[in-house]
Formats: C-alpha cells, sequence, structure tokens
C-alpha cells in the first residue's frame, strides 16, 4: 500500500468521504505520489501505461510545426512568435517542433519563443534536460504568470482529458454526486451524496441535458477555468488543442453512456478499477467538445477548425513530413 493511499484513507475516515474530484486531483497530481508526479514511475511509451502521438511518432509533432508556420503567416507574418505548450511532459513535441522549425522554417524558428507550461516537478525536470540545447529561445512559465499575449499560440495536447473531474449520477430524479469513502474492508468504494458545487447542476441545464435514471456522467468544471484562462491571456492568436472527446449528445447519451466515460490505464490496459491504486494508474474522461466551444465562444474564442485528429494531420502536410 502506497504512501498516497494511505493519507487519503485517513483523510476520510477522519473528515468523512470527499468528492472523487478530491480524490482525482491527488491521485494524479499528489506533488510526491501523485501519477503524473512520480520520479520512480514510467508513464509513456513500452514500458509506461499509455502512449500520446508525440511518443508515437515525430511526424505528429512535424507536422503541427509545419501548420504553426502557417499560421504565423496568418497572423500577419509578426516579429515574433509566441509559442505557449500546456501539459507539455517530458518535451518530445516541443523538441520536435522547434528541430523541425530550426530545419525548414529558420526565419520563423529565429523569431519563436516557447514556453513550457508543466505542472509535474518529474516532467519538468525531463523537458529542461532534453530542450536545454534550445537556449533562451525556451523558457519554462505557466500560462498564469505570464503577461497577455499577442501573436500567440497556446496548444495542448491530451490535456484536457486529464483534468479532475467531479462525478454525478441521477437517483430518483435527482442530480446527485459521487463522492469516495472507505468500505468495511478497508477499500475506496463510491458514496452517493449531496452536490458539492451549484454548478454541477447548472452544468446539464445549460447542455440542454437531462441524465437517464441511474445514468452516471463526469462534469469537468477545471476545462472550463482552464478555457478562461487562455482567453484572459491571449490578446491575439490561436488556441489549438487536441483531445479524445465528443459532442454533448453522444458523451451524455442514455443508451450508450451509462457508466459515463471515466476509464484508468496500466500497462496499456484498461483498469477494472478507477480507485485501485491512487498514484499507480492513469485516469481520464472524454472532452465535452459542445461545452468547450460554449464556453470558449462566451470568452470570445471562436472555432477555426474542428476535425478529427487524422483528418486535419493529413490537411496540416502530415504527407509532406513522409
Amino acid at each position: 500500500m502506497s504512501a498516497l493511499t494511505d493519507r487519503l484513507l485517513e483523510r476520510i475516515r477522519s473528515e468523512g468521504p470527499i468528492t472523487f474530484y478530491e480524490w482525482m486531483k491527488a491521485a494524479l497530481y499528489d506533488p510526491e505520489q501523485g501519477y503524473y508526479c512520480r520520479s520512480d514511475r514510467e508513464r509513456w511509451g513500452r514500458q509506461g501505461d499509455y502512449r500520446t502521438s508525440p511518443e508515437r511518432s515525430v511526424l505528429f509533432a512535424a507536422t503541427f510545426a509545419r501548420y504553426f508556420a502557417k499560421l504565423h503567416q496568418d497572423l500577419g507574418l509578426p516579429a515574433a512568435l509566441t509559442i505557449v505548450e500546456v501539459g507539455a511532459g517530458d518535451g518530445h513535441f516541443a523538441e520536435t517542433v522547434l528541430e523541425t522549425l530550426q530545419l525548414r522554417f529558420p526565419d520563423i524558428f529565429s523569431k519563436t519563443h516557447y514556453f513550457i507550461d508543466e505542472a509535474s516537478p518529474d516532467s519538468w525536470s525531463r523537458a529542461r534536460l532534453r530542450l536545454e540545447r534550445f537556449g533562451t529561445v525556451v523558457e519554462f512559465e505557466p500560462l498564469a504568470a505570464l503577461d497577455p499575449l499577442d501573436h500567440a499560440i497556446v496548444f495542448s495536447n491530451e490535456l484536457l482529458d486529464a483534468f479532475p473531474v467531479h462525478r454525478v449520477v441521477m437517483q430518483g430524479g435527482e442530480l446527485r454526486e459521487l463522492h469516495v469513502g472507505v468500505n468495511e474492508s478497508g477499500r475506496f468504494d463510491w458514496i452517493v451524496g449531496q452536490l458539492s458545487k451549484d454548478r454541477l447542476s447548472e452544468h446539464f441545464v445549460r447542455l440542454g441535458i437531462r441524465l437517464g435514471e441511474g445514468q452516471i456522467a463526469e462534469v469537468n468544471l477545471e476545462m472550463e477555468n482552464w478555457l478562461e484562462l487562455v482567453s484572459k491571456k491571449l490578446r491575439s492568436g490561436y488556441l489549438i488543442t487536441v483531445d479524445y472527446g465528443a459532442e454533448a449528445s453522444v458523451l451524455y447519451s442514455k443508451g450508450e453512456r451509462r457508466e459515463g466515460s471515466l476509464r484508468a490505464f496500466h500497462k496499456h490496459q484498461v483498469s477494472g478499477d478507477v480507485l485501485l491504486q491512487p498514484g499507480q494508474q492513469d485516469i481520464t474522461s472524454s472532452v465535452d467538445w459542445t461545452l468547450v466551444k460554449m464556453v470558449g465562444a462566451r470568452n470570445g474564442l471562436g472555432v477555426v477548425a474542428f476535425e478529427r485528429q487524422d483528418r486535419f494531420l493529413l490537411d496540416a502536410g502530415l504527407l509532406v513530413e513522409m
């Protein structure tokens, strides 16, 4: 049993059940034992639990570098281009983007300032080593700490689906929240309780969604907060976010999604128990693209393109990079 498990069990026994949001936040982002913050665990690749596109192939990042060059032109060829990568991991994507710009678009590379925003101290350290050869082109600063950005690109890949979520269930015609408690066997277990935030019920009202009886769903309030932050920081430029998700009508389908989209991964396999071994497995939920577009529009972020990843990459020049 890990130290994080012990601490969470002790907290619940002392304070009572906690929201799944609080549990998931600790499981993924606890500074010492959280899944994304541990230095003693391989998360990516064959020996890890999952692979994202930048780790599978350099073509993903190289194609985006080509697309960033196009956006620089669309912005009017400014004298400086700022790229902010949020959730940059250990720098695989940034490395290939900068290499591609340096080799194929040297003029744009000379104008580029690349910021790394990464919450995990372990990943931050790995990225710093990986990218040190680019010198002052790269800086490590969170988006929240930056001044308002002009002529900028804010980029994220598989970030939104890793934000901690609230989990709710329709019970007796009333929306309730799933908390995490401890059962008689001393294991984490689901406890149905009152909503911890009014925003949870408001979420479904504005989407025009009513869950079916017994249906479970996730609500990603962190995603809304992040989009609002981006809108405040990005005075001119583009937000690009790549992720797994669906429109609200599909994501909250009473027929196909009665258990929600929450899932955990361990050694490239879907785990049978999300609450098993916090800090030992990746936890994710699908992104509600209807909500992303709605919140974006409310904050002045218009949709330029919304496409499947494969179609976007082909249109952006993937075949040229092969």
